[in-house]
């Protein structure tokens, strides 16, 4: 936690439209910080976090032009938890380190609120680093199509990935809001108008 900033981490299962509810935030003219992006930058060509993940994986996570295949790296820790373990023991410190940079920064330009946006705040037991956690979700079968959708991969695959998660219910346990994706884009956009003045227009933090 922050003591001069509100930090709302931003949380929630694949598919379930994070993004899009972020971008809610972003119209408020409210900061919004992607780890999934700062997940990128911590592994740009040149980085130390490159570095230490070529030397665990070997030169075949490295794409022709010298950047990290993801996908390919993906596949290999998706099923091997230690393998998975290890490339977390990288990237995380790094994570971190640059989202604490981003917070200073915002706090500094004097934003009294600030939301980060990760898949794994639950899972990583990171949620005492935030002032408050917002769980986005969705029903179930909307979360399967979506995902198929997006990633154009079968009912079975996407069943598989979903799986291996964390139980949106589980994690809804875990929010002080909840807000339900399932809708319209037009739908969610007023129910998060409503989450807003309920949680932030009578505060003055």
């Amino acid at each position: 936690m922050h003591s001069t900033i509100r930090v709302i981490g931003l949380t929630g299962g694949i598919a379930t439209g994070k993004s899009s509810v972020a971008r809610y935030f972003v119209d408020l003219a409210v900061p919004v910080i992607d780890a999934d992006l700062l997940a990128r930058e911590t592994v740009l060509p040149g980085t130390e976090a490159l570095k230490e993940i070529v030397k665990l994986f070997g030169d075949k996570v490295l794409t022709q032009d010298g950047t990290l295949d993801r996908k390919y790296l993906g596949s290999l820790v998706f099923s091997d938890k230690d393998k998975r373990k290890e490339l977390e023991k990288i990237l995380h410190p790094e994570i971190k380190r640059l989202a604490t940079e981003r917070i200073e920064q915002f706090a500094a330009a004097g934003h009294k609120r600030l939301i980060y946006m990760a898949p794994l705040i639950i899972e990583t037991g990171a949620t005492k680093h935030f002032d408050e956690i917002w769980v986005v979700t969705v029903l179930p079968e909307i979360q399967i199509e979506r995902l198929m959708k997006r990633d154009g991969i079968s009912r079975n695959e996407a069943q598989q990935i979903i799986d291996s998660q964390m139980p949106l219910a589980e994690k809804e346990c875990h929010g002080k809001v909840v807000i339900d994706n399932s809708g319209t884009e037009e739908q969610t956009r007023k129910s998060l108008e409503l989450v807003w003045s309920k949680e932030i227009g009578s505060s003055n933090e």
